[in-house]
């Protein structure tokens, strides 16, 4: 299964805007999907994060179409008057008869319906059997198929070609949703995909090759001090060691400032996120951690929603013990300043002797006593319903990771969302997510890969695979993508005990960095973020919309795309300073330690780093590629066709919005 280069494959930013602006006055475009102001997975983040570039484009004539939830109105819907007279009959005309119409206005516009997913293809495929005069696009965000197969433990994509659709379909009992998403594909006049491992699934499991891939984007916020994103680390960061100190009390025997936090989050497909090779990896790694007598302590966090009760009664008491620990030490060293206070006020210097007294003794000895516990640190935050059954947890008691002294990794399954108000974590994602040191999603089936996109936006250095259109896409435009803090894994051509030991070797890599290189790694990885912004990737969707229009309505839109040529590209070369290796780093001096300020960085003499001059040298190498030719369009009151604009190639990178702006100098934190 050769992965041949798409549209999105041979572009990225970088470039200049088109030269001319696509009239969109008479034009309206609706874009349909269950997950508008519902949220239930990642096409959610796509039309949220997505809706203020399009909103800039299309202004007044941008609509989100999806279902009415009590929750989603109260929660992310501001409700407003219809901004026009035709919209105002067309919504007093739904909300009397039903859903009848949609175009009641004096003079028509050119429509165009964006349909995502085969939950709203319905429409999709009534408007094109009802001959209705609108420009149709259909986006699958991953096949209902191939979800479907993947979770059954087969070998998918060596075999996509030898599927036979329809009986896979029938003896899984989706065969009517999936006839309705491949009608949706073949009826759209445009078809697209977010990632390229997705285009080749979708051309053997729907039988049409897609138009366009319209890769994942999120909105990038830039801060105004480029090293705050190393200071939001470490604040987060402190918020997860204290809830780790509750969890851990009385068996708290390791090191925190030698701690790293790894996660992997998502919805619960133990194997189609790659959960059970994580698990794995974790007991493989902390083997060689233990023989290795390593100092390196592990935390690995599983966030992931399964059915439960409620919150484990031990995990709330060891937050409780740790905030009873913290009011009695602010108790006594209240009562210890005022009498350092009072000894200060006449002049002598206090008799340490004196300054506890048998109460603050007694105080802090129940306090210590509080702390003893004779079983483990629970490995799950909740009471699961499936406990006998729950994979994770199965996978755990077989493996042993059962969080006792003895080992390096511990492992922490947080069957729930995070959120800020819970007793427990009281972090949100983003922030959870920030303090975080690796995020790690060895997926099998991820058409795109929204969490090691967010990862690489927060500066989180990530582990991905070459199966995932994240993985894919970044592979394709960074020489070197474990030196940016990307780590690709393979699970393609390996087996699942070869891709195990590959995933072990990256985690036990990243557990001997330093802390020097692993601030060098997130500046590196926040470099990246602008690839990921939608002011660059919403260029695809436009291209879709833009492709659509003409094929619908010829007599007013053109539209010539550019081959794909695999000489064009836009590709990150490796940085210009040594990779942060353990192996190519290593202190000038054995004697020299962890906790020095490492004026230095942590490197020799020759490997200095600095990451403005090493920004601007990636900057200066970059391969800056063709965009593909836009469409163009005939005013709407003639019926001629205007002869298509080509823009011509852009031979800098100094736009003012230039996605590789230098990065941030070294921050500072605490690990």
């Amino acid at each position: 299964m050769p992965l041949s280069r798409t549209l999105s494959m041979s572009s990225l930013p970088g470039l200049e805007d088109w030269e001319d602006e696509f009239d969109l006055e008479n034009t309206v475009l609706f874009e349909v999907a269950w997950e508008v102001a519902n949220k239930v997975g990642g096409i959610y983040t796509v039309l949220q994060t997505k809706a203020k570039v399009t909103g800039d484009e299309w202004g007044d004539n941008y609509y989100l179409v999806g279902p009415y939830t009590e929750q989603g109105v109260r929660t992310q819907v501001e409700l407003l008057e219809a901004p026009t007279p035709a919209l105002k009959r067309t919504l007093d005309s739904m909300n009397s008869k039903g859903c009848k119409f949609l175009a009641q206005s004096e003079e028509k516009p050119h429509v165009v319906a964006h349909f995502h997913e085969w939950l709203a293809g319905v429409g999709l495929c009534l408007c094109r059997a009802r001959r209705l005069p609108v420009a149709t696009i259909f986006t699958t965000h991953a096949t209902l198929l191939g979800r479907y197969l993947c979770a059954g433990a087969v070998d998918f994509y060596n075999n996509l070609e030898n599927f036979n659709v329809d009986k896979e379909a029938g003896e899984r009992q989706i065969y009517h949703r999936y006839c309705m998403e491949r009608a949706a594909a073949h009826c759209a006049h445009v078809f697209t995909t977010v990632s390229q491992i997705t285009a080749i699934e979708a051309q053997h499991l729907l039988k049409r090759k897609p138009d366009i891939v319209t890769p994942n984007g999120l909105n990038i916020k830039k801060f105004s001090a480029m090293h705050e994103f190393q200071n939001l680390h470490a604040q987060s960061k402190a918020r997860i060691q204290e809830f780790v100190r509750g969890h851990f009390y009385g068996h708290l025997d390791f090191n925190l400032d030698k701690t790293l936090y790894f996660f992997i989050a998502g919805r619960y497909e133990f194997s189609n996120k790659g959960a059970d090779v994580f698990l794995e990896a974790l007991a493989r790694l902390n083997y060689l951690l233990r023989v290795n007598g390593s100092e390196q302590t592990v935390v690995a966090f599983f966030i992931m929603p399964a059915r439960t009760n409620n919150f484990n009664v031990e995990t709330l008491k060891g937050q409780a013990v740790r905030k009873q620990l913290w009011d009695t030490a602010n108790t006594v060293k209240e009562k210890f300043g005022r009498k350092l206070y009072e000894s200060l006020l006449v002049g002598s210097l206090p008799d340490m002797n004196k300054m506890l007294d048998k109460e603050d003794f007694t105080m802090m000895k129940r306090a210590i006593f509080a702390t003893q516990r004779q079983s483990f640190p629970p490995v799950c935050t909740h009471n699961m319903l499936d406990d006998s059954s729950d994979p994770i947890l199965t996978t755990i008691r077989r493996i042993g990771l059962f969080n006792s002294s003895a080992d390096r990794v511990k492992v922490i399954f947080h069957p729930e969302f995070l959120s800020s108000t819970s007793p427990l974590l009281p972090v949100d994602y983003e922030e959870f997510v920030r303090g975080c040191h690796l995020g790690v999603f060895p997926s099998y089936y991820e058409p795109w890969g929204y969490t090691p996109a967010e990862c690489t936006v927060m500066g989180i250095p990530s582990i991905s695979t070459n199966l995932s259109g994240f993985g894919c896409f970044m592979e394709e435009h960074i020489a070197d993508p474990s030196a940016y803090g990307i780590y690709i894994l393979d699970r393609r051509f390996r087996s699942l005990d070869d891709s195990c030991s590959q995933l072990t070797s990256f985690l036990y890599s990243f557990c001997q960095q330093s802390r020097r290189q692993r601030i060098i790694q997130r500046n590196r990885t926040e470099r990246l973020s602008d690839l990921l912004d939608w002011k660059y990737l919403g260029r695809y969707y436009m291209s879709a919309r833009h492709m659509a229009l003409a094929k619908a309505f010829p007599d007013y839109f053109t539209y010539e795309p550019n081959q794909a040529d695999a000489t064009q590209g836009y590709r990150y070369p490796r940085p210009a300073s040594v990779p942060p290796s353990p192996s190519l780093s290593r202190h000038s001096s054995p004697h020299e330690s962890e906790d020095d300020e490492e004026p230095r960085n942590g490197l020799p003499e020759e490997e200095r780093y600095d990451e403005d001059e090493e920004a601007a040298k990636d900057r200066r190498n970059i391969r800056a590629p063709e965009w593909p030719r836009r469409a163009s369009c005939a005013s709407s009151n003639s019926g001629s066709k205007r002869n298509s604009v080509d823009t011509a190639p852009s031979s800098s990178l100094s736009t003012p919005s230039d996605p590789l702006s230098p990065a941030s100098s070294l921050g500072e934190e605490r690990n």
